[in-house]
């Protein structure tokens, strides 16, 4: 199904947030909410200054900025490009090297950076650190052997590559031009980085919505629609820099008697994100309950009465709720650990194939989800990598309230916890 892009601005709880969000049909399937005058970090590329090393957890923590100490595991120290050495160990307390952005601070925990360098195309992603050859698992069959074979021959040993969905039938020529611009870019900020100083800024993340822009599926992609002259001109530019191809799915947005937001029903569609009860089309309902180490989803058969046999009934419940939950997961950026009490089924060929589909749908997410087991009291258990901040952080921040939603169509409230 096609995939359309709404980037627009919305005050909710008085403050207002840039919403960047891809609609599938008339729901929302992704969204980000940035808070307005905030810039994230994540991707930012410093010279950072080792702080200390605590072994027992086999981590450092480096300073990135004044006041600014990033979490870093050691195994993220493979292949460092340092630009100050201090003694002859790996890794020592005064080492400066070039390090990445990775993971955003979330409550108490701080940002997470790596040695690992990303330097990201429309087709490929270099990376200095990760030195395999990687191929989206959306690409299947005789192309993927294609890019396999032809990537494998360009690779060097001392960097890595990552095939994008954007590359599948994308003639050699375009890819070849591609990873030369790229190891380009690393090699100027290589050199760059030799006159710089410790916590020099070597290069800021695209913004936002040109981030966003490049984790799309172009072929799937219909239109990109913005009602932000500024924003709709950096988007022109990027395209007409890299994608020429795709300039024509841009649209400015300027009719005035309905904004944008409204004609979307974007504050309705973030209620709905937000809701701990999820109806599904049988009746049938999860419940999603977000807590500090981990999220519980419940899935009850709830108004589900088709004429069926217990254990049939049961499982299309269980089926559609495993869908379901896999699109909530990226809907609202869950991460970390999820558990997930579906209804008990006791046939043991349902249970595998209720685990097969569920498997198969978290393939589709485009941040790395891990189905573990089931547990002995038949819980379903998986992991989702945390990258970005879930919906809820977005829209919270760092302020000490619990968000519910009205029943109205119309908006969010909050309510002090």
């Amino acid at each position: 199904m096609s995939e359309r892009v709404i980037i627009t601005e919305e005050e909710l709880h008085g403050k207002l947030y840039e919403i960047l969000a891809v609609y599938q049909g008339n729901h929302m399937k992704e969204v980000r909410l940035l808070r307005e005058n905030t810039k994230p970090l994540l991707g930012n590329i410093y010279i950072g200054r080792v702080q200390s090393i605590v072994s027992n957890i086999q981590a450092a923590f480096i300073e990135i900025a004044g006041g600014v100490t990033c979490f870093c595991p050691l195994n993220e120290i493979v292949f460092p490009v340092f630009t100050k050495k201090v003694g002859k160990k790996p890794l020592c307390q005064g080492d400066e090297l070039l390090v990445e952005v990775v993971k955003e601070g979330v409550k108490t925990k701080p940002p997470m950076v790596s040695a690992n360098l990303n330097f990201t195309g429309k087709y490929l992603v270099f990376t200095t650190q990760n030195r395999k050859l990687g191929i989206s698992k959306k690409i299947t069959g005789e192309e993927r052997k294609r890019l396999k074979t032809l990537m494998e021959e360009k690779k060097g040993e001392d960097f890595g590559l990552v095939v994008r969905t954007n590359a599948a039938e994308a003639e050699e020529q375009v890819l070849l031009e591609e990873l030369e611009n790229l190891k380009k870019e690393y090699e100027k900020l290589r050199q760059t980085a030799i006159h710089k100083t410790a916590f020099s800024l070597l290069r800021e993340a695209d913004s936002e919505e040109i981030h966003f822009l490049k984790g799309l599926y172009m072929a799937e992609t219909e239109k990109i629609t913005t009602d932000k002259p500024e924003i709709y001109e950096r988007l022109q530019k990027y395209l007409s820099e890299h994608q020429p191809q795709d300039m024509e799915k841009l649209c400015l947005y300027e009719d005035k008697m309905v904004s944008l937001g409204a004609l979307n029903n974007i504050k309705r569609e973030l209620a709905r994100a937000l809701d701990t009860k999820v109806w599904l089309p049988s009746g049938g309902y999860l419940v999603i309950e977000p807590t500090e180490a981990l999220t519980v989803i419940d899935v009850n058969s709830g108004r589900n009465q088709k004429k069926l046999e217990r254990e049939e009934l049961f499982f299309q419940t269980n089926a559609e709720a495993a869908r379901e939950i896999a699109a909530q997961l990226i809907l609202r950026n869950i991460s970390g650990i999820c558990i997930i009490d579906f209804i008990d089924m006791k046939e043991k060929s349902r249970q595998e194939e209720l685990m097969h589909i569920l498997r198969m749908e978290l393939k589709k997410d485009k941040i790395p989800a891990t189905l573990v087991d089931i547990t002995r009291l038949g819980l379903v258990e998986l992991t989702r990598k945390k990258v970005q901040k879930s919906l809820r952080e977005q829209l919270r921040g760092d302020e000490p309230y619990e968000y519910k939603i009205t029943k109205e169509d119309t908006g969010i409230s909050a309510e002090s916890t």
